[in-house]
């Protein structure tokens, strides 16, 4: 079942291609859902390019981070860098994620240590193609001469006894100019309601993103955002949600 939207202003579809009704939403509205269909058309991905990409989530490892706070994820990190002039995001040396002030509450000014993204991960065209769109996205937003995109893959997971929080520090910012949410799966799973506002507390969107490829987009620099947790649908399982995050950052 295809989740609930509000916010209408935020995910109408117009005669536009996408990324350009997304840079228009994010400079007026700030922030813009793209439905699956239309993300799917704009990589030219089909269904094999889609399955060998939500492979990667199989690769991922605990976050000892989130476990502080009871939350059972699974993640691994990358860091790009990405000209618009040249269209093409270049891998950087990985190092300890960092969170900027006025940012996530619980981790600032923390080093945080994740596995780097796998070679394939890293390499797949599917991630250079959507890092190529969002940079596309990104300079309506700012004329950057190189941003500094932080990819961010995670697994969260629910049981009958705990519930699965994707973000435990509740409505916050990254501290960056886009950010962006991918989801690539769901399982058994209910709750993970995505809410975006302005800086006042003024509701923008409510989605729970439930087709993977759906991708929520904000102006990380006027909103704030979370997602409700998630809980089993059949208690006798877990509960899985698959979702990348990327950011971009003037470098």
């Amino acid at each position: 079942m295809k989740g609930m939207t509000h916010g209408l202003t935020a995910t109408r579809r117009t005669d536009a291609d996408p990324p350009e009704t997304a840079r228009q939403l994010l400079t007026s509205v700030g922030v813009f859902l793209m439905p699956s269909a239309d993300l799917t058309r704009c990589l030219q991905a089909d269904a094999d390019a889609w399955s060998r990409f939500s492979a990667h989530w199989k690769e991922l490892v605990h976050d000892s981070y989130a476990a502080e706070l009871g939350t059972q994820r699974l993640r691994r990190y990358g860091w790009f860098s990405f000209r618009p002039a040249e269209g093409v995001a270049n891998a950087m040396p990985h190092r300890a994620f960092v969170q900027p002030q006025d940012s996530n509450p619980l981790y600032i000014d923390r080093d945080r240590h994740f596995e780097p993204l796998t070679d394939a991960f890293a390499s797949d065209p599917l991630l250079h193609g959507l890092l190529k769109l969002l940079g596309r996205v990104a300079a309506a937003l700012g004329d950057v001469p190189e941003w500094s995109v932080k990819v961010h893959p995670f697994r969260v997971l629910a049981s009958a006894d705990g519930e699965g929080r994707p973000t435990p520090e509740g409505m916050h910012r990254d501290g960056v100019t886009l950010v962006t949410s991918l989801l690539v799966g769901r399982r058994n799973a209910t709750g993970g309601e995505s809410s975006v506002c302005d800086l006042d507390g003024r509701r923008l969107l409510t989605s729970t993103l439930a087709e993977p490829g759906a991708l929520l987009m904000g102006d990380d620099r006027r909103t704030l955002h979370g997602v409700s947790p998630i809980r089993p649908v059949d208690p006798a399982e877990p509960a899985q949600r698959d979702v990348l995050v990327i950011t971009f950052a003037p470098l």
